[in-house]
């Protein structure tokens, strides 16, 4: 395993339905007792990529996690969060706001807008370059420019 997957640790919270199964226990912190996540906890803080699929068994899903796994550092210094959805069953509340049908993508930004929908897996360049486009995105590379000496 490379060192950079330990940074990893802080990308990756995976639901209660079974998406542990799948990461390494190296990036699969613990989850809320409930299973729920509250997305108001990351807004203006963090982006989330939510992956959904009808069982951590879905061949897109774990390609998705294999994408996302190869360049953590890249979604680290945008300040991603992956969160994991396997279990249509559960009826989460991720589900009932996002309406998955089997796989989807979606990358909502720290203002809370949903940026991207997508039903198919993509490369964290794809993911990054959607990302970087954010106007909140923007104005970061910008104060980060304006900061070095």
């Amino acid at each position: 395993m490379k060192p950079v997957l330990a940074l990893v640790l802080t990308l990756f919270i995976a639901s209660a339905s079974g998406a542990q199964d799948i990461l390494p226990e190296s990036i699969s912190p613990p989850i809320p007792e409930d299973g729920e996540w509250d997305l108001k906890q990351f807004e203006w803080e963090k982006r989330l990529v939510i992956v959904f699929a009808n069982s951590p068994g879905d061949p897109q899903f774990i390609e998705q996690l294999r994408l996302l796994a190869e360049r953590p550092e890249a979604l680290e210094r945008r300040d991603v969060v992956v969160l994991t959805d396997t279990d249509p069953a559960k009826d989460s509340e991720l589900r009932r706001q996002f309406r998955p049908r089997g796989f989807m993508l979606v990358l909502v930004g720290k203002d809370g807008i949903i940026y991207l929908r997508k039903p198919v897996s993509w490369a964290v360049r794809e993911l990054t370059r959607s990302i970087d486009n954010m106007p909140l995105r923007q104005q970061e590379i910008m104060r980060d420019k304006s900061l070095r000496p």
